[in-house]
């Protein structure tokens, strides 16, 4: 399988709202994020208006549903659909997350936390192996958000992170809001997580919103904070360029203020590794 060569850009992520004003207009991003699992179809006019919009911008595929912490294995009609997809829209790249979603009985349509043990290890690179097989590439992973940890743990996120990079040849999508709200939540350094990563496996830098509390909880509905937007900065002076986009999935604005939030993500960027 090849390799992901870096892509340098800014993008949003394609939502229902903003169809009419990336279908009519010139909408200034250098590519657009679609959840796969909304155009895993045969037909229909989801996929109709994204084969549109690829017409225009490069297009990356983010899943929710891969479960690469299954301990039953891959979904293999589920793999079969992603790939169809993927062949049909040629995207830029095919992202999940770190997380298992499902059983053999039960889909919980949630990213559900996994231990960081190396039994868990073993499990999710095997099935990272199986689920890049089957679709002929390698595929980014990206950090959950975190409200709780189990006693088995063995080591931290980062760590098991680097090490399914190391053994299955993954990238890493690194969402930046998820490291500042696992961080406040756990008590650990935001900084030692970014720190602890092999930065040269990121492709790609997710930025939302939360929500502040007893407990932050990663809602995407509302702009990034100033908390992120430092992290961010810390985190592309170390990556160097590397595709980042806003991400933004309740309470959505209209266009002109994410890429206003967009405009500000290019600044610091430019700022911080021109520095």
């Amino acid at each position: 399988m090849t390799s992901i060569a870096p892509f340098h850009g800014f993008g949003l992520g394609l939502r229902r709202t903003h169809y009419a004003d990336f279908l009519e207009g010139d909408v200034p991003v250098d590519f657009v994020e679609v959840i796969s699992e909304n155009y895993m179809v045969e037909g229909g006019k989801p996929l109709r208006i994204l084969e549109q919009v690829r017409a225009k911008h490069p297009v990356i595929l983010h899943g929710v549903s891969l479960s690469i912490g299954s301990a039953h294995g891959m979904d293999h009609d589920y793999l079969a659909k992603l790939k169809a997809l993927i062949d049909r829209i040629e995207p830029l790249w095919a992202s999940d997350h770190l997380c298992w979603t499902h059983n053999s009985a039960h889909n919980s349509h949630d990213l559900l936390p996994l231990p960081l043990t190396r039994e868990a290890l073993e499990v999710v690179c095997e099935n990272i192996d199986r689920a890049q097989t089957a679709l002929g590439r390698v595929m980014l992973f990206e950090n959950p958000s975190s409200y709780l940890t189990f006693p088995e743990d063995e080591m931290a996120e980062w760590e098991f992170l680097s090490e399914m990079a190391r053994r299955t040849g993954c990238y890493l999508l690194l969402d930046v809001n998820n490291v500042h709200v696992s961080a406040q939540n756990h008590g650990f350094s935001a900084q030692d997580y970014i720190a602890g990563l092999p930065l040269d496996r990121v492709r790609q830098i997710h930025l939302a919103g939360h929500t502040p509390g007893e407990i932050v909880i990663d809602t995407h509905d509302r702009e990034v904070c100033g908390e992120v937007w430092a992290l961010y900065a810390e985190t592309v002076a170390r990556t160097g360029p590397v595709a980042t986009m806003i991400e933004r999935d309740d309470k959505i604005p209209p266009l002109a203020e994410l890429l206003g939030e967009l405009d500000h993500a290019r600044a610091l960027a430019a700022q911080r590794i021109a520095a």
